[in-house]
């Protein structure tokens, strides 16, 4: 199993970046995510994200934030983030300035899960206050997630699992839709601490200011740490306070 996953993502690289000139070409999107669940209802986290516009190259983008998290139950949980996000020039360098943004922005998010069957369903809703360049923006995000593991009935270590979800970005003011974001990945939970995603991400930017149509190879790598002996049984969560 380990070595048909690592296969896997080797595959899944090449076959992303043969396809990649100008442009268009293949960025990279990078997330390392540390979780630590205090018991199975409060858990806090802290994410830092790495991004370039060529395949490694061309660094332009990087956000750090931390929250917390309340589950009231194995359905619903709330959380409160906040962060930095610095968005740089393209101008063919790393970190090129002027800078395009610089952001701090606070975040309230409700994360719905049902189950239907080996599939794991979830519906994340966001609202960001940002703090930008330009001003104030109020941003409102809903992300539809499913996750399936493949050989296994359940998330536990050495799950094999699958993703795919797509994210709507709106805001208060004309034309009010922002932004499209699609993932399909695969990922491998190693033990009840790590846990590791590959896969391709498209995101769509209706304004001129950012990624337009942009194909991205994300690269994500979860530490999971807890106090309590029992936690709830989830999904790896991954993805639930990333991206």
């Amino acid at each position: 199993m380990l070595k048909r996953f690592l296969l896997t993502k080797i595959a899944l690289i090449y076959i992303i970046h043969l396809p990649a000139q100008d442009f268009n070409e293949l960025g990279s999107w990078n997330i390392l995510n540390v979780g630590y669940a205090f018991n199975s209802t409060w858990s806090a986290n802290v994410e830092a994200q790495l991004r370039s516009l060529g395949f490694y190259g061309r660094f332009h983008y990087y956000e750090v934030k931390g929250g917390i998290t309340y589950r009231l139950n194995k359905q619903f949980a709330f959380a409160v983030f906040g962060g930095t996000y610095q968005t740089y020039a393209n101008l063919g360098g790393n970190f090129d300035r002027p800078k395009i943004n610089d952001e701090e922005r606070l975040w309230f998010q409700a994360n719905l899960h049902n189950e239907w069957g080996r599939i794991f369903v979830e519906h994340r809703y966001r609202y960001e206050a940002r703090w930008t360049l330009r001003g104030f923006r109020n941003r409102f995000r809903y992300r539809l997630q499913l996750q399936i593991p493949l050989n296994k009935p359940i998330f536990e270590p050495k799950t094999l699992f699958s993703t795919i979800s797509n994210e709507l970005f709106l805001t208060d003011r004309a034309t009010y839709f922002e932004r499209n974001r699609f993932f399909v990945g695969l990922g491998y939970q190693w033990n009840s601490n790590l846990t590791q995603q590959i896969g391709w991400l498209y995101q769509f930017d209706y304004f001129i200011n950012d990624e337009i149509g942009k194909n991205f190879l994300q690269i994500t790598l979860a530490l999971r740490f807890k106090k309590a002996k029992k936690i709830m049984k989830l999904p790896e969560n991954i993805n639930n306070e990333s991206q």
